[in-house]
């Protein structure tokens, strides 16, 4: 039998090799946020423990990483509030009785290397179809009213005035107990938060505002004046930036989301000047809702905003929106398909799907297209 000689130099290259192939297979691996908007709409997982450890489940086996929970709507919240029982007398949503959903979604995503996302979809809305509810009963001041006086309802949501300095304060306190009492990832706005409809803005605080940096002028009473259209975006860009610091001086590794709509619509119907949310570095995620039936609106709404709306260092921020599922409406498998297909020709490596319960109709889909595992992306600066 021939005697093995050992060999420093071949050992040596043999173990720069494996350690050569063990960085390219750590780095490999896509970054991407992979993510899903999980309601109480339409949906029942949030009302048991058992209901979320089989969602969760789900969603990791097919792919995801990334969970937006809803824990304000409807003028209540989805975990249990100090300040919401001190305020209205109800803790959370009547809906859960007493079980708090947030901290078993939490515990469960945490196992899987999910992350968790507080989304406040409610935002400065009080009311769905109830007069402004409960809060605007306790708080007639709070209202936003139109050019008539009248309570501002669009779509059916009835707003709080979200220019007044106490109602900025009461969803910035709905904020910071969320991240200081429970371990989530991040927090998230959307087309509610920060937004206003641009025919508000005409309750006395709002109007005294105006008043006092216009020499005493009355706004315009044509609610869509450019003027006054940017002053009023320009103070809920103000409150962009007050969001992004309070959450920051908590934790500063906390990712702050939003979800507005699409610009400009978004500013020319809710005052919300998204891009200035990049370019002032107040946002760390974007995920503006790209909700269109066909491939070719899609397309220019995806091309509009990568070649024209956001900065190209901003553009690992932005993974956009996708309409899955809303009311009996699915989108088709093609659909998802070539929206995904889209995105990664222009760069984009993940998305964020409304709603959970549309997956539940393509699970061999998703695990197809996801099939190769996305790792979140280091989004905070």
């Amino acid at each position: 039998m021939m005697q093995t000689l050992f060999n420093p130099m071949k050992s040596k290259l043999i173990f720069l090799a494996i350690l050569l192939f063990t960085q390219i297979s750590c780095y490999s691996q896509a970054e991407a946020v992979r993510g899903v908007w999980l309601t109480n709409v339409d949906s029942d997982v949030l009302t048991s423990k058992e209901k979320i450890v089989d969602a969760v489940k789900f969603l990791d086996e097919i792919g995801f990483n990334t969970i937006f929970v809803v824990v304000w709507n409807k003028g209540m919240t989805q975990y249990k509030s100090k300040i919401m029982k001190e305020f209205t007398g109800l803790e959370l949503d009547t809906l859960l009785k007493d079980f708090d959903p947030l901290p078993v979604l939490i515990e469960e995503a945490h196992k899987r290397n999910m992350k968790v996302i507080a989304w406040f979809e409610f935002g400065f809305s009080s009311s769905y179809k109830q007069n402004g509810g409960k809060i605007l009963e306790l708080k007639p001041h709070w209202k936003a009213t139109d050019v008539n006086g009248n309570l501002v309802s669009k779509n059916g949501f009835e707003w709080m005035n979200g220019f007044h300095p106490e109602v900025q304060d009461f969803i910035i306190s709905l904020i910071k107990e969320v991240i200081t009492n429970y371990k989530v990832d991040g927090i998230q706005g959307d087309d509610r938060l920060p937004a206003m409809p641009v025919e508000s803005g005409y309750d006395d605080y709002t109007v005294n505002l105006y008043r006092s940096e216009h020499n005493g002028k009355n706004p315009p009473e044509d609610f869509k004046d450019s003027g006054w259209v940017n002053w009023r975006a320009g103070k809920l860009n103000q409150f962009m930036k007050r969001i992004y610091k309070e959450v920051k001086s908590i934790n500063p590794d906390l990712i702050v989301s939003m979800a507005p709509n699409i610009y400009p619509w978004s500013k020319e119907e809710y005052l919300q000047d998204w891009p200035e949310w990049l370019k002032t570095k107040n946002v760390d995620l974007i995920c503006p809702q790209l909700y269109r039936y066909n491939i070719k609106d899609y397309e220019k709404l995806l091309v509009d905003i990568v070649e024209n709306q956001i900065d190209k260092e901003d553009l690992k921020k932005f993974y956009p929106g996708i309409l899955l599922k809303v009311g009996s409406y699915y989108a088709s498998p093609e659909l998802i398909k070539n929206k995904i297909k889209l995105n990664r020709r222009y760069g984009i490596n993940g998305e964020v799907f409304f709603f959970y319960e549309g997956l539940k109709k393509y699970p061999d889909l998703f695990k197809e297209l996801y099939k190769e595992r996305a790792k979140f992306p280091e989004l905070v600066n």
